[in-house]
């Protein structure tokens, strides 16, 4: 099967290369799934798990990627739950190969129903960012109806997915990002919007809930505002600053096969938007990956046309 593959930590995106590598077997409990499309975030290349096992030890060459839409072509024993020529999406694991690539071995119950109605481009944008939004604002951020939300990064694929849930479920979100930012994060329903550039974060008052995408001086700041009780929910690490009083909590979001349902049913009906930034074919991929250029939302790789 085609495949892109890195070799060198230091080199990043630009050691990617696009080769031929075996197709993967399915061990117990697992699907083999064609993929049809595969998300990317650029920060796997600075995620211990792209080039070592859970040992420790070295895995390169490696396969990264983790999010995904197609359609299972082949079950491990055991394996239950799924069926053969089902459309599915999901979250692949961190520490096995991952899904740039036309098949990948996947874990059954860290996928899926993908409904026929969604397109396998927009399947493979959601996982990551649907999920994260989901587990920060609702496990770990326990919002209620009538908090207040200071999502960073509001126009990015996690924050759109987090001023969305938020606001569906009853907060008043501000958003924050550059001045260019402004108009997408409106759109996306921020009620405020806040320029980290030119503007004071400590002028929007107190909030009942920070989603950190950003950390460092940012999340030091953002913490100060967090009302008694508040909580500081962060994504980039151990939390450096905590609320006076709040709880303060940092995690790496997981495969939940109810919650990916519940994220995929408020975009067919409506009330999810993706954000899909570049598109690029599989052959592609390595020269859109190694672009300079700002990202937009959301990056996805079509692995069939």
């Amino acid at each position: 099967m085609k495949a892109i593959v890195v070799t060198d930590q230091a080199a990043g995106v630009a050691g990617m290369t696009l080769t031929e590598r075996p197709e993967p077997l399915a061990a117990i409990n697992d699907a083999i799934v064609q993929i049809h499309a595969s998300g990317f975030v650029p920060s796997e290349m600075e995620w211990p798990s792209t080039w070592t096992d859970r040992a420790g030890r070295d895995k390169t060459p490696s396969i990264p990627g983790h999010e995904l839409a197609g359609v299972v072509t082949a079950l491990g024993y055991g394996t239950t739950g799924l069926s053969i020529g089902q459309r599915v999406f999901g979250l692949a694991d961190w520490h096995r190969d991952g899904t740039l690539a036309q098949y990948v071995a996947i874990e059954a119950r860290n996928l899926a129903p993908l409904p026929g109605d969604v397109d396998f481009t927009v399947g493979a944008s959601l996982p990551i960012s649907g999920l994260t939004a989901w587990q920060g604002l609702f496990q770990h951020g326990r919002l209620q109806a009538g908090q207040t939300v200071l999502a960073h990064g509001a126009a990015g694929a996690v924050g759109t997915m987090v001023t969305q849930l938020a606001r569906e479920a009853g907060a008043y979100v501000i958003g924050t990002g550059r001045a260019a930012d402004r108009e997408k994060a409106l759109d996306f329903g921020t009620h405020e919007f806040v320029d980290l550039d030119n503007d004071t974060l400590k002028d929007i008052g107190s909030v009942d809930l920070v989603f950190d995408v950003i950390g460092g001086n940012v999340q030091k700041q953002s913490a100060a505002l967090i009302k008694p009780g508040g909580t500081l929910v962060s994504v980039v690490g151990p939390v450096e600053a905590r609320p006076a009083d709040g709880l303060a909590i940092d995690f790496v979001v997981e495969a939940d096969r109810s919650q990916l349902g519940e994220i995929v049913q408020r975009v067919r009906d409506g009330r999810l938007r993706t954000n899909i930034g570049r598109v690029a074919s599989l052959d592609n991929a390595v020269a859109t990956l190694n672009s300079t250029e700002r990202r937009k939302g959301k990056t996805v790789i079509r692995v069939l046309p």
